[in-house]
């Protein structure tokens, strides 16, 4: 099954040539890879023109910054794949986990995985306490209005059936994107699984983007999406 990965990407010069080296070497056989910038102001855009836009399979350019859940839309437009995954462009996500990721799809068995930065062995990095507190709360608000039992509703890390993202409406332009669609594939009632992933997060001031007002967007986005089941 060929795998379609969709980077949306604003502001990661420092990280990007290191993030598509990983992802093009990441032990998949079929993939296509999705490049979406976001209007970067860094040089981000200059370096993908000129190193990086070669190596890839598309490259989609915003002529504004419109936020993640804009670059992913723009990104799922153009994939051919059976399955797509979300992969941030940061470092924070190891492309070597794609094969367990696509796993519980390849085999059948699943419409959706989650990869969840809180379950299973794998390494993670310390730090940021009120980071991991409010993704915790939020997962749980989300769980009430949608019936699952996921540890981990806000992760980068989501894979899905191309038939089944593409017949999601998808409307948040930034990072509310992450309730919307755990909502949407709720209420869709997919078979969604969760798959235990490593961590290496980052801080704000190594370029972390998502903060508190980001945390208060979700809640609006759970009460908006979600319905008890």
């Amino acid at each position: 099954m060929k795998l379609s990965i969709v980077i949306p990407c604003y502001n990661e010069k420092e990280h990007l040539p290191e993030l598509i080296s990983r992802v093009i070497s990441s032990p998949v056989d079929e993939k296509e890879i999705i490049l979406v910038d976001d209007c970067s102001t860094d040089g981000t855009t200059d370096l993908i023109r000129t190193r990086i836009e070669t190596t890839v399979d598309r490259v989609i350019y915003h002529s504004k910054n419109m936020g993640k859940g804009a670059a992913i839309r723009s990104g799922l437009d153009c994939v051919t794949g059976d399955i797509v995954i979300i992969q941030d462009a940061d470092l924070e996500y190891d492309p070597t986990e794609y094969p367990k990721l696509i796993a519980p799809i390849v085999e059948g068995r699943a419409d959706v995985v989650f990869g969840s930065r809180f379950m299973g062995g794998d390494p993670h990095r310390v730090h940021l306490f009120w980071h991991y507190a409010g993704n915790r709360i939020l997962t749980l608000l989300s769980n009430m209005f949608t019936n699952l039992n996921l540890t981990d509703m806000e992760t980068c890390y989501k894979v899905f059936r191309t038939d089944v993202i593409k017949g999601l409406t998808i409307q948040q332009n930034r990072f509310g994107i992450e309730p919307e669609i755990t909502a949407k594939v709720a209420k869709a009632n997919c078979r969604i699984y969760e798959v235990g992933i490593s961590y290496h997060g980052r801080s704000y001031g190594e370029g972390k983007k998502i903060g508190w007002k980001d945390g208060l967007k979700a809640v609006y986005v759970i009460l908006r999406y979600g319905t008890f089941r």
